[in-house]
């Protein structure tokens, strides 16, 4: 075979891959789309609701209004999420799927490579907790700083192999109530993060929030995927307060006292789930 006819046959291959993705993108209505978006999301027990939802050009979808949702009320908000197919890895035989979100003034963007199982990464910018219902739903907390992650991941569900990088800057946490029990209001210089992912769990490397009189530490890990009626989270909070803290939140220390290891040294053991945590 000559090279021309190679070239004839490359570049058929790739229009034929570009007509496929170009067509089914669309015809496919918007509405089948999110409702794909909504079953996924079902499965895992959230609720998906968009106040607009269509197509994005070239090779894409796009939402405004983004809410995803438990049964105890949201957890994640977007101004905006778009989704493509980047166009120059397809000239070339590959799909890569992009994605880009806007939190407040906050921008998060994300790249995934389905082939081999799946490999992917994601980079979130000035995002502000106050913008993230999570933390009030499911902990009744009011925390602000913003908000820097980096992450790469490869395979999927238990399979799943990684790491993520995060960091709080200014971060100011009041309010948190873990099964009944509340913990210190508290400002903090820097939070940093480092998950693992591998063998079916995440394994906290290291979680620690520094501020001017109290120091806490997160550690333990939880697997993957949880299997139905199972209280996967296998984490120990550690709070080591300074004296002056202590005295100024005395009756909070007070009902912490049975998880008092030694002086000025409290280990919370913490179980239940992500959305549903518990203190043991």
């Amino acid at each position: 075979m000559t090279l021309n006819r190679l070239l004839r046959w490359g570049a058929a291959i790739v229009a034929g891959i570009l007509m496929t993705v170009t067509f089914t993108v669309i015809l496919v209505p918007s509405r089948e789309v999110e409702g794909i978006v909504e079953r996924l999301l079902a499965r895992e027990g959230y609720t998906f609701h968009a106040a607009r939802f269509g197509k994005a050009f070239p090779l894409g979808i796009a939402a405004r209004g983004v809410t995803i949702a438990t049964d105890q009320g949201p957890v994640l908000q977007f101004d905006r999420i778009t989704a493509r197919l980047a166009l120059l890895p397809l000239l070339a035989g590959k799909v890569v799927l992009t994605g880009n979100a806007a939190v407040g003034p906050g921008r998060i963007s994300c790249s995934y490579l389905p082939r081999h199982d799946g490999k992917g990464s994601v980079e979130a910018r000035g995002i502000r907790l106050e913008d993230i219902p999570f933390f009030k739903t499911v902990a009744g907390a009011d925390m602000k700083g913003l908000l820097t992650v980096d992450a790469s991941f490869a395979g999927t569900g238990p399979r799943t192999s990684g790491q993520l990088r995060l960091e709080v800057k200014g971060a100011d946490v009041r309010g948190v109530v873990i099964g009944g029990t509340p913990l210190p209001d508290a400002t903090y210089d820097t939070v940093r993060g480092m998950v693992r992912m591998g063998s079916g769990r995440a394994t906290l490397d290291s979680f620690t929030l520094q501020g001017a009189d109290l120091y806490i530490r997160l550690k333990g890990n939880f697997p993957l995927v949880t299997p139905p009626g199972a209280s996967p989270l296998n984490l120990t909070l550690e709070l080591m307060p300074q004296p002056p803290f202590l005295d100024r939140q005395k009756l909070v220390f007070a009902l912490l006292a049975k998880y008092l290891a030694t002086p000025g040294h409290y280990q919370l053991p913490i179980r239940g789930t992500l959305a549903k945590p518990l203190l043991q």
